[in-house]
């Protein structure tokens, strides 16, 4: 199962950068995980699947040259953008020697910091198809668009997200974890209705004034996307 939800793992010592960056970051429709040392964020890059790892060479504990190392001989391939305040040469050659993708010397400015995102991730994957169609709806990944039956349906990025997964697993039941998984971060919390309440609201918008209904509950299940019901 697959969605194309973009996942971050974000390592920084920085506490406020780290706040200030995952925010921007998941404003943009991301979801980012937060190591605050080498060592923690080491551990997480080998746990959860992540689309692109963020990692600062300055870090407690274990520095990002070594926790790359690591992470390359334990054959973690996920893309490496490198963050760090040193502006030397030999630091660049340094980190890009140890595995990483890209390097982005601090202070920048957020719109580089996106435009080194999606570079990178492009590079990992050329695969990503542009247009979804399922069952009279369409979503373009480029434009961020969705419409059913040719009528526009106005979505927010979670909506959407939501929405792409779906489509992304037709016919299957997606549980609350599976959902969660691929849309919030680590800190979410599995009690909460959340999940529920963007359902509701995405079923209010794809489903409300159509026949055949998409978005299904599937009870002590999860959620399925299918033009028939279970």
């Amino acid at each position: 199962m697959a969605g194309t939800t973009m996942r971050i793992l974000l390592i920084e010592d920085e506490k406020k950068l780290a706040e200030s960056l995952s925010k921007s970051l998941r404003a943009e429709g991301l979801v980012v995980d937060i190591a605050y040392d080498g060592i923690s964020g080491e551990a997480l890059a080998k746990i959860n699947d992540n689309d692109l790892i963020i990692l600062d060479l300055m870090l407690p504990k274990q520095d990002g040259w070594t926790t790359c190392l690591n992470l390359r001989r334990d054959k973690i391939l996920t893309p490496i953008l490198m963050l760090t305040a040193l502006d030397d040469v030999s630091d660049k050659i340094r980190g890009l020697d140890s595995g990483a993708d890209d390097y982005l010397a601090k202070p920048f400015h957020f719109g580089e910091l996106l435009a080194r995102i999606r570079s990178l991730v492009r590079r990992k994957s050329d695969i990503r198809v542009p247009l979804i169609e399922r069952f009279g709806v369409r979503l373009d990944l480029n434009t961020h668009k969705a419409s059913r039956d040719g009528k526009e349906v106005m979505l927010t990025t979670k909506e959407f997200s939501m929405l792409e997964l779906f489509m992304m697993n037709p016919e299957k039941i997606l549980s609350r974890e599976a959902i969660s998984e691929h849309l919030w971060d680590m800190n979410f919390d599995p009690k909460s209705n959340v999940i529920e309440s963007f359902v509701k609201f995405l079923r209010q918008k794809i489903d409300k004034g159509f026949s055949t209904q998409l978005i299904h509950t599937v009870r002590g299940s999860g959620y399925l996307f299918s033009d028939k019901a279970p």
